[in-house]
């Protein structure tokens, strides 16, 4: 398995990607005497026996209760324990561990307080494969996302629960059985691990690459729907596109073109085709895909910039000697960000389906009603239709914009708040929806193109077709559908025709 090095600060979204498809992480070592500095500054700080938000105060709406130096350490313990306050189901594997770099890259800047010996504790339940059981629901993106990274943290000192592998573990005794033991936090340590908006912008970092992924196979289907209804290249012109300038416009049209180069069945329809224009699903591929394509490279120049940043609170100044408190906690631009993933998602998935539509139509399509060489005997694609119009209407519910959303939360302390970690925790959910739409789209467009034997389409779309052909035969007669349907979503989730495309399709990060 391939192994990112964190030189926090500079990390790529490439990279941030492997570590949630499973990549082992290491810290720089270069950050360790950064660390240390910034936690001798919080006790230069404390030295000067000044009250500061955080170390030696009480939060939030209890600021301004100081509390003593023998407090200090059951201060920090203590709004670990009571801040660990989720509910719903545990959040993926995949995203907590994400969830944990981006803090363990955070910490390592210098301007959190902690010392080495309690980022060293993170690093390792990284390598061991030790990830903290963490609910879904609780946090409302500011001060940071305070419910469920307090569960990480109290991981730490060896409070809940913890995955490892397929087992779920009292903590204590997950950090036994991996050799390390739990922390004992020191001044501002507890604030430090638990503000932040690491979990928001580990669930929108997902959300950005599924849906990457979502975007890149909805190409290809596309294509072949256009093939199965034989439909005309001609709005893939770059001529076009270069008129109205939009990258990402531009980029779809040349990656639909150079999908269906070589195809016998668009030559086979090029002269005497009595149709004058496509339906918009067909033609305005670019227009509608492109625009996502730019969405969700906005959303992910965004979610690049916050992965890098520091985002909890106070913030320690070493070169200073001084702890500033500020709001970068507040998780509006990765609100924003999920907000747009979730828009494109949706709209991808909802062109995806007027294709479907399309192709079970025979007045629009010119192919055999439903798809089916006998209809009336048979239903064949009508059904699917269905389903993948239930799975839109749903995106397009969850797809209300959250970061319009706020309520006031401590005591009127937090009065306006990002709702930045439910807004991105629904996207994985969405994309699972869209894809069921394009693993539908996949199996109408490889039936409709079947109808066209022995004409051919290109080289990598009769690939993509083979593909699902060698796990899905054509269907002649019904039969029961959902194992085929089961059997194309995994292809759309496993990346398979994103493989299949290669170069040809454009990425997002």
């Amino acid at each position: 398995m391939n192994e990112v090095l964190l030189t926090p600060g500079t990390v790529s979204l490439r990279d941030w990607r492997a570590i949630y498809r499973g990549a082992d992480v290491k810290l720089d070592p270069a950050c360790m005497p950064v660390i240390a500095e910034s936690a001798a500054a919080v006790a230069r700080i404390l030295a000067k026996g000044q009250p500061v938000y955080g170390i030696n105060t009480g939060f939030g709406k209890l600021a301004s209760v100081r509390i003593g130096d023998e407090d200090l350490a059951t201060l920090q313990r203590n709004i670990v324990l009571s801040h660990a306050a989720g509910t719903g189901e545990p959040s993926p594997v995949s995203v907590i561990r994400l969830m944990m770099a981006l803090k363990l890259a955070s910490l390592a800047q210098g301007a959190s307080g902690v010392r080495v010996e309690t980022v060293e504790l993170l690093e390792a339940m990284l390598a061991k494969g030790l990830t903290p059981v963490v609910p879904s629901q609780g946090s409302v993106g500011a001060s940071g996302d305070l419910a469920p990274l307090s569960h990480m943290a109290a991981t730490m000192i060896g409070v809940g629960e913890i995955f490892v592998g397929d087992a779920r573990l009292p903590a204590a005794e997950a950090l036994a059985q991996a050799g390390l033991a739990p922390v004992e936090l020191g001044a501002k340590e507890g604030l430090a691990l638990l503000n932040g908006t690491q979990f928001s912008t580990s669930n929108a970092l997902a959300g950005l690459f599924e849906a990457e992924r979502l975007f890149q196979s909805a190409l290809v289907t596309g294509a072949l729907s256009t093939e199965a209804a034989k439909g005309s290249d001609t709005p893939f012109d770059r001529r076009i596109h270069a008129l109205r300038r939009h990258p990402g416009q531009i980029e779809v049209a040349g990656a639909l073109r150079a999908l269906m180069d070589g195809s016998a069945i668009r030559a086979s329809h090029l002269e005497n085709d009595a149709r004058v224009q496509d339906p918009y699903c067909l033609r305005c591929q670019p227009q509608v895909m492109g625009a996502a394509l730019d969405v969700l490279r906005q959303a992910a120049t965004t979610l690049e910039i916050e992965a890098n940043g520091v985002s909890d609170n106070p913030l320690i100044f070493p070169e200073a000697d001084e702890a500033l408190s500020g709001g970068n906690f507040h998780a509006e631009p990765v609100a924003f960000a999920a907000d747009m993933i979730a828009l494109a998602v949706c709209e991808i998935g909802s062109i995806s389906e007027r294709r479907v539509a399309m192709l079970v139509d025979p007045a629009l399509s010119g192919l055999p009603a439903f798809l089916t060489p006998r209809p009336g005997l048979n239903s064949g694609f009508m059904i699917p239709q269905v389903t993948a119009a239930a799975l839109v209407s749903e995106n397009k519910q969850k797809a209300y914009p959250a970061s319009v959303d706020s309520i006031p939360t401590s005591a009127n302390q937090e009065d306006h708040v990002s709702m930045a970690a439910h807004g991105a925790r629904r996207l994985i959910g969405m994309v699972e929806n869209a894809s069921a739409v394009i693993g539908i789209e996949l199996l109408a467009a490889v039936q409709g193109i079947d109808f066209h034997a022995p004409l051919a389409s290109s080289t990598v779309l009769e690939q993509a077709r083979e593909t699902l052909r060698a796990q899905v035969p054509k269907l002649e007669d019904d039969r029961h559908f959902h194992p085929d349907m089961e059997a194309a979503n995994v292809l759309i989730r496993s990346g398979a025709l994103v493989d299949i495309g290669g170069d040809l399709l454009p990425g997002v990060a």
